[in-house]
């Protein structure tokens, strides 16, 4: 998943969009040609650019704008009725793939809120200073850490969620640099979406390609382990001359001081979701036994209280209000603006409903440019002009799929609409279904955690916006915008690289002859 996705399932994920390229299917007409559907898409992208890059606003809901207004003005283009144009949208936003892409945050929010509640992260502030792990060498053992556990529960989008939580406000009070550490955290999740067997994307990129998971799993270590060797050097020579923010006066000092190994119990919780999922369950429900472990736990330890899980806020003219405040979710407010419900669970996935909104609008976006030809004429003409050889075929497709993730944001929604495409121009050239989808991984899994406006980027971001809010000394400017981070994410710019080199020089290549797929495994 990363989507990211939601892990294994039990429906095929690819029956989503590459149904949208059926040619019985109700087709979108626009002045100006075909290229005229990539209208919404491409305003929503200038828009994200210069709020994001120009202006540094790293705002969901100013991206929300943008993409509204893409869809709105993209209506002016369509020649006749608008009745398809607008069913069309609400088609894009009923995708599975961007819903299971929204649950999975929801609940890795919620798992991660209830950690950080339980003092998670007191206990790696602690177990760091313990073991000596400095600022130097944090965004290092993050980066393992991360690619360790995506690769466990499959899920990159949970994992950038689970981390941007706790590993990056420990970090901080350690020292280390905040932008080389949310690129540590990404590039983590980029390695264990590549490579995890339950991972939406490798079930996605083996069933377009007619390949079985275990055999494209164990062909695609080589690529993955290469550019991971080379991004763990990166982030051990980085973090030697990357300082880190000053922690107002003694905080840092004091704040490890008072870190506490208890918090280290939810390491059990986090084993329990890790073991859960590669046992073969849905990635929901891994992260809700992980939420039960940490509720009971948090709760017989005295590091949380029903209250701190959830908890009502109840108006002094509420029926039966003061009679049940003995309830230990329930208090009695006389203040209007503290009427409510709160709490880790509510806290932990309110933080992720503007990206929701936005992630369904962005596949809907999509969906129009498929719907009215922009996306197919792009293809045929990369066919017809590019792949001309092996090589060059192979770099059409690494470049394809590239090209798709800066459109379409969800990367196993990319994966499903070039899937296709990829095995067309393989085929074509008697390329091995395992080679096809290690390519076609290899560019959604890294680049779906590179651009500012992607989705595991924009999920890890929105977990960060939450902190300030979770710690007297984390401040507004502690925050790391998306468009900063883009040079450190370096799992993700070394995985493209690997694979373009692998194209130019065959590393890695097979055909058809020289090995078959197995049956494919779906699930």
């Amino acid at each position: 998943m990363s989507t990211d996705n939601g892990g294994s399932s039990e429906s095929d994920p690819s029956e989503s969009f590459v149904q949208g390229t059926d040619d019985d299917e109700p087709r979108i007409s626009f002045y100006g040609g075909r290229g005229m559907s990539a209208f919404p898409i491409a305003f929503f992208i200038v828009w994200a650019i210069v709020q994001t890059a120009f202006w540094r606003i790293s705002d969901e809901g100013g991206l929300v704008v943008g993409i509204l207004l893409g869809l709105i003005f993209g209506m002016f283009f369509v020649r006749g009725d608008w009745k398809t144009y607008a069913n069309t949208i609400f088609e894009g936003m009923t995708q599975p793939v961007a819903v299971t892409a929204i649950v999975a945050w929801i609940w890795a929010g919620m798992f991660a809120q209830l950690l950080q509640d339980g003092g998670f992260v007191d206990g790696l502030v602690w177990l760091a200073d313990a073991g000596g792990i400095g600022a130097a060498l944090f965004p290092a053992v993050t980066f393992v850490l991360s690619a360790l556990f995506t690769t466990g529960i499959g899920t990159g989008y949970g994992s950038a969620i689970a981390f941007v939580t706790l590993f990056f406000p420990a970090g901080l009070l350690l020292g280390a640099n905040p932008v080389l550490l949310f690129g540590a955290i990404l590039s983590g999740s980029i390695f264990g979406d590549n490579l995890a067997p339950v991972s939406d994307t490798t079930i996605v990129s083996a069933v377009t390609q007619d390949s079985d998971i275990g055999g494209v799993v164990a062909s695609r270590f080589k690529y993955v382990i290469v550019a991971a060797v080379v991004a763990l050097a990166g982030y051990l020579v980085a973090g030697q001359f990357m300082g880190g923010l000053g922690i107002g006066g003694n905080a840092r000092q004091i704040l490890i001081a008072e870190s506490e190994p208890i918090g280290l119990i939810h390491l059990l919780s986090m084993g329990v979701v890790i073991g859960t999922a590669v046992a073969g369950r849905h990635i929901v429900e891994a992260i809700s036994w992980g939420i039960v472990v940490a509720a009971v736990s948090g709760l017989a330890l005295g590091l949380l209280s029903l209250g701190d899980i959830v908890m009502f806020n109840a108006p002094t003219d509420a029926p039966l209000g003061e009679s049940l405040e003995f309830l230990p979710i329930l208090t009695v407010v006389e203040d209007p603006d503290a009427v409510g419900v709160g709490g880790s669970l509510i806290n932990g996935a309110a933080g992720f409903f503007e990206l929701a909104i936005l992630v369904l609008l962005i596949i809907a976006a999509a969906q129009i440019m498929i719907r009215g030809g922009a996306f197919q004429a792009i293809l045929d003409w990369s066919i017809d002009n590019l792949a001309t050889n092996v090589r060059n075929a192979e770099l059409t497709m690494v470049g394809s799929a590239a090209l798709i993730n800066a459109v379409i944001t969800i990367n196993t929604a990319a994966e499903v609409a070039i899937g296709p495409y990829i095995s067309k121009i393989g085929e074509r050239f008697n390329l091995n279904g395992y080679r096809r989808a290690n390519i076609l991984d290899g560019q959604t899994a890294a680049l779906g955690y590179i651009f500012p406006w992607s989705g595991g980027v924009l999920a890890g971001y929105s977990a960060m916006q939450e902190l300030p809010g979770e710690y007297d000394w984390f401040t507004a400017d502690m925050l790391v915008t998306p468009i900063d981070v883009v040079p450190f994410v370096f799992q993700g710019w070394l995985l493209v690289a690997v694979f373009v080199i692998a194209a130019l020089t065959g590393f890695g290549r097979e055909y058809i002859i020289d090995r078959e797929s197995e049956e494919v495994a779906r699930v």
